[in-house]
C-alpha cells in the first residue's frame, strides 16, 4: 500500500490498493494525446516497460489505447487501464452510460480502474456517479474504484455516504495535480489513513518549473534531467506519478528514474508546505 513506500523502486514496483489489486507505481498519461496518434506512443510506452496508461472518457482516447493493449503482445492482465467518468456526467443515470460507452468503444472485458474525473454537479450528481461505479466494480466490469480533484470536503461528503447508504465500495485510488509546488498536505494526509492510492498528474509542473534553481542543482549532483528529479520525488513520497508525452526519447527519459535515489536532504529542499501554484485546473475548491 502506498503507505508503505519501498525503499527501492524499479519500473515494475506496484502498490495494493484497498480493493485488492495492485496498481504499477509509476503510469503514462494520455491527456491532450490526439486519437491518431496515441496508439503507437502508448505502444512504444509498453515497449519501454511502462504499464500503465491513464485515460479518460474526455481525453477521447480511449479507443486506440486499448488498441495498444491489444496490439502490444502482452497479457491483459499485465497492463493497467484507467478511465473516468466525464465531469459533464455526473450522475446515476449519465454514470452508467459513460461506463457503458467505454466498453463499447475498447471492447475490453475490463477497466482496472474507474474514476470519478471531478467533484463538479452538485452533492446528489457526485454520489449517484459513485453507485454507478460501485455497481460496475460489483458486476466484475471495473476492478477498482476511486475519484479525482477531490477536495477533503468532497472526500468526507463520500465517506459518510460509503458507510451509512449501503451503496458501499471503497475509495482505492485518488488523483491529483500534486508536485512540490502545490503538495495538498491536508488531502495526502486524509488519503494515506484510508490507505488511499495517490496519483500525482502534472508531475513535471508542465515544464513551468524546469528553471528553478533547486532542480538545476540536483539535476547536476545527479546527472538526471529536471524532469527526472521530479519524477524520483514523487516516487520516494509514494505517490504514483503520471508523466505524459508524445515523444518517444521523452517517454524513455521519464521512465529512466531508477538509477539514483534523492537523499533526505534533497527531498527536503523540495518541501514547500505553503506553496499553492497549480499548473491546471483545480476542481477540489468547488462548493458546488
Amino acid at each position: 500500500m502506498a503507505s508503505q513506500i519501498p525503499s527501492k523502486f524499479d519500473i515494475n514496483t506496484t502498490y495494493t490498493m484497498n480493493s485488492g489489486y495492485r496498481i504499477p507505481a509509476l503510469g503514462y498519461g494520455v491527456y491532450q494525446t490526439p486519437a491518431a496518434e496515441c496508439e503507437s506512443v502508448t505502444l512504444h510506452a509498453f515497449k519501454t516497460g511502462y504499464r500503465h496508461v491513464d485515460s479518460a472518457r474526455v481525453y477521447r482516447n480511449e479507443q486506440p489505447c486499448a488498441d495498444a493493449i491489444r496490439a502490444s503482445g502482452l497479457k491483459r492482465e499485465d497492463i493497467f487501464f484507467t478511465s473516468k467518468v466525464p465531469p459533464k456526467s455526473m450522475s446515476y443515470e449519465a454514470a452508467k452510460k459513460s461506463i457503458e460507452s467505454t466498453f463499447s468503444q475498447t471492447g475490453l472485458e475490463y477497466v482496472d480502474l474507474y474514476l470519478i474525473h471531478a467533484p463538479h454537479g452538485g452533492k446528489e450528481a457526485r454520489l449517484g456517479a459513485w453507485k454507478a461505479l460501485v455497481e460496475a466494480q460489483k458486476e466484475g466490469k471495473i476492478r477498482s474504484i476511486g475519484v479525482s480533484n477531490y477536495g477533503v470536503h468532497h472526500l468526507n461528503e463520500l465517506e459518510e455516504y460509503i458507510k451509512t447508504s449501503g451503496v458501499g465500495g471503497t475509495i482505492d485510488v485518488g488523483q491529483w495535480e500534486i508536485h512540490p509546488w502545490l503538495p495538498r498536505n491536508d488531502i495526502v494526509e486524509w488519503s494515506r489513513k484510508r490507505k488511499v492510492v495517490i496519483e500525482a498528474y502534472c508531475p513535471i509542473v508542465r515544464g513551468e518549473r524546469k528553471d528553478e534553481p533547486v532542480l538545476k542543482k540536483l539535476a547536476e549532483k545527479y546527472g538526471k534531467t529536471w524532469s527526472q528529479i521530479l519524477l524520483r520525488w514523487s516516487l520516494q513520497k509514494g505517490y504514483v506519478p503520471l508523466p505524459k508525452s508524445v515523444t518517444p526519447s521523452r517517454i524513455e527519459e521519464n521512465a529512466a528514474i531508477y538509477d539514483f535515489k534523492l537523499d533526505e536532504d534533497d527531498m527536503k529542499s523540495l518541501d514547500f508546505p505553503e506553496s499553492y501554484a497549480p499548473c491546471s485546473w483545480d476542481p477540489t475548491v468547488s462548493n458546488d
